[in-house]
């Protein structure tokens, strides 16, 4: 049994991840009957009340992975160009922690977000442009390119696909969430480089 703290995997009905949600939100959208159906490991037991009319207590059982009915079309119209939003936990997760310079992992604290194209050479503040450096290597290469502080950079910096976004938002993820959302990924994925980092 896990504790109350364990996120559940939200997905659409053709299985789509969509976000995160506890507990409580979870058994929420079973009461109101919104999911589709269930997979993964048995997380939760929730006890009711007992129903007046037929003497029974209501017991809902939450699964690691729950699929409510509906689908996102806008997601998956827009599948290909979906552009999650930039900040700074998640493209360190995107970077497993290491400082794309000197190739150390750091503790969030130390790690700091190094614009590739300094922005005041133009570059862009987007998840193709930044990477994760740590506060010596981003003071030492300051408002240069790479190639001007003559500075290695040890790996492509890469959009998230929205499956991926999903993965880097997640604090404790099981081995069977953690499965589901990597079928989701593309074959050619950089993220499949970066999760060997973190094994």
């Amino acid at each position: 049994m896990y504790d109350l703290h364990q996120q559940v995997l939200r997905t659409d009905a053709s299985g789509m991840p969509l976000e995160w949600v506890n507990y409580q939100d979870a058994v929420r959208l079973y009461y109101l009957e919104q999911v589709a159906y269930s997979c993964g490991t048995h997380l939760y037991t929730v006890h009711g009340g007992i129903c007046a009319r037929t003497g029974r207590r209501s017991i809902i059982r939450v699964n690691s992975i729950i699929a409510t009915y509906g689908s996102n079309r806008v997601l998956t119209r827009n599948r290909g160009r979906y552009v999650p939003p930039l900040n700074n936990p998640a493209l360190f997760r995107r970077d497993a922690h290491l400082c794309m310079y000197c190739g150390e992992r750091f503790r969030v604290s130390d790690l700091s977000r190094d614009h590739v194209t300094p922005i005041s050479q133009n570059g862009a503040d987007t998840w193709t442009n930044v990477v994760t450096a740590c506060r010596r290597c981003n003071n030492h290469k300051a408002g240069r390119s790479p190639e001007q502080a003559g500075m290695e950079l040890l790996a492509v910096p890469f959009t998230p696909t929205h499956a991926e976004y999903i993965y880097l938002q997640g604090k404790r993820i099981l081995a069977d969430q953690m499965e589901f959302l990597m079928a989701h990924f593309p074959r050619t994925s950089l993220m499949h480089e970066r999760l060997k980092l973190l094994g």
